[in-house]
C-alpha cells in the first residue's frame, strides 16, 4: 500500500469494504461528524475514537519513525 495520511487511508478502506461514512460510524460506534472530520483531516481527534474505526480494517495507531533531518531540536 503507498504511503497515506490516516484520512485517506481510512477512505481507501471504506470505500474498499463498500462502506458510507454512516455505515462506518455505525460499525464503528462514532458519530457521523467524527468519520468526516477524520476523512477530511481535522489535526484534532481523539485517539481511542481514531483507533475504533482503524480496528475495524484490522489496524491501530502506533509511533512511526520520521526523517530525523525535519527535526528541531
Amino acid at each position: 500500500m503507498e504511503d497515506l495520511l490516516l484520512s485517506g487511508y481510512v477512505k481507501q478502506m471504506r470505500k474498499q469494504y463498500g462502506l458510507t461514512q454512516i455505515d462506518l460510524s455505525e460499525k464503528a460506534g462514532v458519530g457521523l461528524r467524527f468519520v468526516r472530520e477524520l476523512e477530511q483531516g481535522k489535526q484534532t481527534l481523539r485517539m481511542d475514537k481514531v483507533n475504533q474505526v482503524l480496528n475495524l480494517f484490522g489496524a491501530e495507531l502506533a509511533p512511526a519513525p520520521i526523517d530525523k533531518s525535519k527535526l528541531e531540536l
